[in-house]
């Protein structure tokens, strides 16, 4: 039997979407509050008990999260135009090499708003 787990963390960022038409509000430079959430599938480890350590989850995390975090999210390569598709990829791309389990990441960059991948 497979469980899922869901981590989430959060980041302060800022960035611009340098593709959309002038005149666009996310032409224009802004932040948000992105929610971060890794969904994981796998099944149980009888001797402890859990799936995965969420301490790891947190440590494959940390390295990725200080890349981004408190950072103009342009600046980041591979994300010159961070859309939240593009972040949930390359947050996914990158956490899923030490994260076998992984099965998505979502990004959510406003209460009312949420992405996931892969879908």
């Amino acid at each position: 039997m497979k469980y899922e787990l869901k981590q989430h963390f959060q980041i302060e960022s800022a960035r611009f979407l340098p593709h959309l038409p002038e005149g666009h509000p996310c032409a224009r430079m802004h932040g948000h509050s992105f929610k971060i959430v890794l969904r994981l599938q796998g099944p149980l480890i009888d001797r402890i008990g859990w799936v995965q350590d969420y301490h790891e989850i947190a440590a494959v995390m940390q390295p990725l999260l200080q890349q981004l975090d408190h950072r103009v999210l342009n600046e980041v390569v591979g994300l010159e135009n961070p859309t939240s598709e593009l972040l949930a990829k390359w947050i996914y791309e990158r956490a899923q090499k030490n994260l076998p389990l992984l099965k998505s990441v979502s990004i959510m960059e406003t209460p009312t708003t949420e992405c996931s991948y892969p879908a």
